[in-house]
């Protein structure tokens, strides 16, 4: 008999209102801990590990990655939250907005990589990406996840040298690389039908996009394409910082979160 899914968490802050925050693709809950440290006296952060993540169950390749992790998320909620996601967890707290948008107060995506947002809306631009993308790409199609973890990096990270990073940091991404290839279900082909007419009418709560000056071009063209079908959203754009802005620019993150706040008191 199988071991049932855990999701392993960690809190950060003492606020009195609650919030679930999601990370990235490779990383893990802990990567919240300095904007947790900069809302600590308004939030009460719980950040989970995604399945593969962390210290959360192993993901099996088997069944939809992206259901599963909305249903980790869902699974630590017992009340209404401040949502915060980051990237590929960016995606899976606007699904949990979707679903279940009275456990949501309010939902905070920084820079989420909704690809097919980019397809309905501005194709060239996706496939501007593509063209971008093909270095890590074809590293992943070729199985030489090392070599994908690096490239990875260097089109989505920090701007830290791969060499840089500690070898205990380059095997736990390499060892991740292979959850990318089973995001595209649900970031390329939407089939949670998130872009279905109307279904993110359902998202009416105040909402924020968050994104930097310095990013890969894609990411405006689908905060756009968010920004067209979500009720009650306002977009910032962090000057200076990239993709990582959460652990790059956790000052300018923390404050727009708190701007949002005052907007989403109960």
């Amino acid at each position: 008999m199988s071991e049932p899914a855990r999701t392993h968490c960690r809190q950060f802050g003492h606020g009195p209102r609650a919030a679930l925050a999601l990370h990235c693709t490779l990383a893990h809950s802990g990567a919240w801990r300095t904007v947790g440290q900069a809302l600590a006296d308004r939030l009460t952060i719980t950040a989970i590990d995604l399945p593969g993540h962390g210290r959360s169950s192993d993901w099996t390749g088997q069944g939809d990655l992206h259901r599963l992790c909305t249903d980790s998320a869902l699974s630590v909620i017992d009340k209404p939250v401040d949502l915060i996601g980051h990237s590929f967890g960016a995606t899976v707290a606007l699904r949990v907005a979707v679903e279940r948008p009275d456990m949501v107060r309010s939902l905070t995506m920084i820079e989420p990589v909704f690809f097919a947002a980019a397809q309905a809306d501005a194709p060239d631009d996706l496939i501007a990406y593509l063209k971008d993308a093909e270095p890590y790409l074809d590293a992943l199609e070729q199985g030489d996840m090392a070599l994908a973890a690096r490239r990875f990096n260097r089109l989505w990270g920090d701007g830290t040298r791969w060499d840089d990073f500690r070898e205990t940091a380059r095997r736990y991404m390499t060892e991740r690389m292979h959850i990318v290839w089973d995001q595209k279900p649900a970031l390329f082909d939407d089939n949670a039908r998130l872009l279905s007419p109307g279904r993110m009418d359902r998202a009416a709560m105040p909402s924020l996009l968050i994104s930097g000056s310095n990013s890969p071009s894609i990411v405006a063209a689908i905060s756009a394409a968010l920004a067209r079908r979500l009720p009650a959203v306002r977009q910032v754009v962090i000057p200076g910082a990239s993709h990582m802005s959460p652990m790059t620019h956790p000052a300018d993150v923390a404050r727009a979160i708190g701007e949002l706040l005052e907007v989403a008191q109960e």
